[in-house]
């Protein structure tokens, strides 16, 4: 690869203050799209107010806007990363654990586009589904398992890539609930699961039922280019095709003990479309950032792309309203997850709880957790403490941002 262009720091932010109103103006968009717009061209800006703090010390004071904490903002995924690992500390179990990643062909792109919702809760519904009975078949392990599945629907160059990452113990709760239970040809050296194959294939055929059904039912919506799939010939044509593709599915190594689990699910749960890290240049209407190319060894590149098209890549991820993309079953489940992790941890071995839970950690603690810098800590004279001595209001049409701490 050759040497990167020369950073000008900017971020997904600045790309649409500066081209967001225009690329509005001549595209028809959703209202939740509309919303996550403005809430990255605001975030971190006078428009959503701050405060000010001064120096006990030295009377240096600083301005710090506030975050839109809008769960597609680039700038506001760090800390609520942290926050949501902190809060499943507890509930990692000392097992090796099994990270499992679920793809549907790239056939399905279209159909998924007009069918966001229905089409992710299909791909979760059966991801969950296909760990859970092959946990449950006493050919391979004969147990309740647990999965934490996390929703990505992109690639390294921001096309559509709609997958699951999956989050499995190696083992389960046996039927009676009375111990826990290896895949039976799992050992402490060679940890297994199930064949990758057996994975795809149940999986395969699960996802293409509940398409169908849904196509049955008339909750398919098919419009510009997939107008014709809305015949039963042409429906029926992509799914003989899909049926008889290979899907890609991976199982890939296991991770040690809980904390290296923690740091591996960091990588993937807050993630939205790209980093502000990975873009390097904006300049005469083309952003440039660096991107992935697993096709070709796993290589870094540089992708440069036409303004607007850079800003319909990263809308195409923008999730429906209030969809959840992480979510939780078997021992995991919302229901009956203290009860049964608690279980799991005294058959393996776990028997003293800590006697009280850690206090969350404040948004001031996280960051200095991330950067190693300590924001109450004067930044001028390094001796004071920085206090709250003020607040601002919004401010409708600010200027260019300037740049400041989160809160």
């Amino acid at each position: 690869m050759k040497n990167p262009p020369e950073l000008n720091k900017v971020e997904v932010g600045d790309i649409f203050r500066q081209y967001g109103q225009a690329y509005r103006d001549s595209h028809k968009l959703p209202l939740v799209i509309l919303k996550a717009m403005s809430s990255i061209e605001a975030c971190r800006t006078a428009a959503l107010g701050g405060h000010v703090d001064e120096c006990d010390s030295c009377k240096h004071t600083r301005i710090s806007y506030n975050s839109c904490r809008n769960r597609h903002c680039p700038k506001c995924q760090s800390l609520a990363k942290e926050r949501w690992l902190q809060a499943r500390k507890d509930e990692l179990l000392p097992v090796n654990y099994f990270h499992a990643v679920l793809t549907i062909p790239s056939e399905l792109n279209p159909l998924t586009l007009i069918n966001q919702k229905e089409l992710y809760d299909i791909l979760f519904k059966s991801g969950r589904e296909t760990l859970r009975e092959l946990g449950n078949d006493p050919k391979h392990l004969g147990a309740e398992i647990g999965t934490i599945a996390i929703l990505h629907t992109w690639g390294q160059n921001l096309m559509e890539h709609p997958h699951l990452h999956c989050i499995v113990p190696c083992g389960g709760l046996s039927k009676d609930g009375k111990s826990w239970l290896f895949p039976r040809k799992a050992s402490k050296k060679k940890p297994f699961f199930v064949h990758v194959n057996i994975i795809s294939e149940l999986f395969k055929k699960k996802f293409l039922d509940y398409l169908i059904k849904s196509y049955k039912t008339g909750k398919l919506k098919f419009a510009g280019k997939i107008t014709h799939l809305g015949q039963n010939t042409e429906f029926k044509k992509l799914c003989d095709n899909l049926y008889d593709k290979k899907w890609i599915t991976y199982i890939k190594r296991p991770f040690g003990g809980p904390e290296q689990v923690l740091e591996y699910l960091g990588r993937y749960t807050h993630r939205v479309a790209i980093s502000n890290e990975r873009i390097l240049k904006l300049e005469n209407g083309k952003v440039i950032f660096r991107y992935r190319d697993y096709r070709d060894g796993n290589k870094t590149k540089l992708l440069k792309l036409e303004v607007f098209e850079f800003i319909r890549r990263f809308l195409l991820h923008i999730l429906p309203n209030n969809y959840y993309k992480i979510r939780y079953s078997g021992i995991f489940s919302n229901r009956n997850r203290t009860k049964k992790i608690k279980i799991c941890k005294e058959l393996l071995g776990i028997t003293k709880e800590k006697e009280e839970p850690e206090k969350p950690q404040s948004w001031e603690d996280l960051l200095f957790k991330l950067t190693g810098e300590d924001p109450r800590i004067c930044p001028s004279c390094k001796k004071g403490r920085m206090v709250r001595s003020g607040e601002l209001s919004p401010v409708i049409n600010p200027p260019p941002k300037e740049q400041v701490i989160a809160k």
